[in-house]
């Protein structure tokens, strides 16, 4: 063989080589999971996603990343720099809606839904020497209802205002956090504290213990006045929190596991196969985990449904 023939051959084997390189570099899925912060629930339960994609997608690269949660997941979700986050119902109406006070100045509507996950109660606690037993005896009273725009206040106005009433009808109005509201409770300061959380939330059992506590009932009437339907008529179990001796109905707001359309269908659909077959780890990285029901994961979410989770869903019997 000539020289310049071999020169051909080797020019020609290394287009071949670079061809196919980069043919396997454009067929790698990457799967980066949005969270929130590493000492919430959404960080443990993201990891133990990762596990779960490195295994069934093999040729996807997937990492985890730590975020501020709901509002910025969403807006990295839009700009593609990330395929699935968590995040809180009412966060994802409101980015659907395009709400500017929520943190969306334009309508998110590349969004699109994987699976439902646990739900955050909206825990309205007050201390029994206050008299409180109904929405309607609020009034007057003195409250905590969350941090400024946070998503416990979001939620907060969201059922008072269902049950008729506003910030001007209490006493007094605290927006602070959970455990500086309960140090209010504890030592008289007012009268109520309203927290969106998971049940059995550390700083109302810390309050249930110092105190004797009454769960105030959110009717099923006024979560439908809502009228979004993030939010969820659900029920705090008796005995979750020390004194409650029975049920007690409440407002709850659906997590979410989120991915654009921008996805595509064959990445969506074994991001959401999987995530089904590996429920069983998600449960172990952490106890909010627990919450997600197989049954329900593709039931009424509050934006459509990704057309490759749907077609899982259909498959394995999840949605008619």
């Amino acid at each position: 063989m000539s020289h310049t023939r071999r020169t051909f051959v080797a020019a020609a084997a290394l287009s071949l080589s670079l061809a196919v390189a980069a043919g396997s570099a454009k067929a790698q899925d990457f799967v980066n999971i949005l969270t929130g912060g590493t000492s919430g629930a959404y960080y443990p339960i993201g990891v133990a996603l990762s596990n779960v994609y490195t295994k069934a997608i093999p040729n996807a690269k997937v990492q985890v990343q730590p975020t501020k949660a709901s509002v910025e997941n969403l807006n990295l979700l839009n700009t593609s720099k990330g395929e699935i986050a968590l995040t809180l119902g009412d966060t994802l109406s409101n980015a659907w809606k395009g709400d500017a006070e929520a943190g969306f100045p334009q309508k998110l509507t590349s969004l699109r839904v994987i699976a439902a996950a646990y739900n955050n109660y909206i825990q309205i606690v007050a201390s029994k020497d206050s008299g409180i037993k109904t929405l309607a005896d609020l009034k007057g009273k003195r409250i905590s209802v969350g941090a400024p725009k946070s998503g416990t206040e979001i939620n907060a106005r969201a059922v008072l205002g269902a049950a008729g009433l506003t910030y001007k009808d209490f006493a007094k109005v605290e927006y602070l956090g959970f455990g500086e509201s309960v140090d209010l409770m504890k030592n008289r300061q007012i009268d109520v504290t309203l927290q969106s959380a998971g049940l059995g939330v550390a700083s109302i059992r810390d309050l249930a213990n110092s105190i004797d506590i009454v769960i105030v009932p959110v009717p099923a009437d006024v979560v439908k006045k809502i009228g979004d339907p993030a939010y969820l008529t659900d029920t705090i179990p008796a005995g979750t929190y020390k004194g409650q001796d029975a049920a007690v109905p409440a407002a709850a707001v659906g997590n979410y596991f989120v991915t654009t359309n921008k996805v595509s269908n064959d990445l969506a659909y074994k991001m959401t196969k999987s995530m089904v077959e590996g429920l069983d780890q998600l449960y172990a990285a952490h106890s909010a985990a627990k919450g997600i029901v197989k049954a329900k994961m593709a039931a009424n979410p509050p934006v459509p449904l990704h057309p490759g989770a749907e077609k899982y869903y259909k498959e394995a019997g999840l949605l008619k």
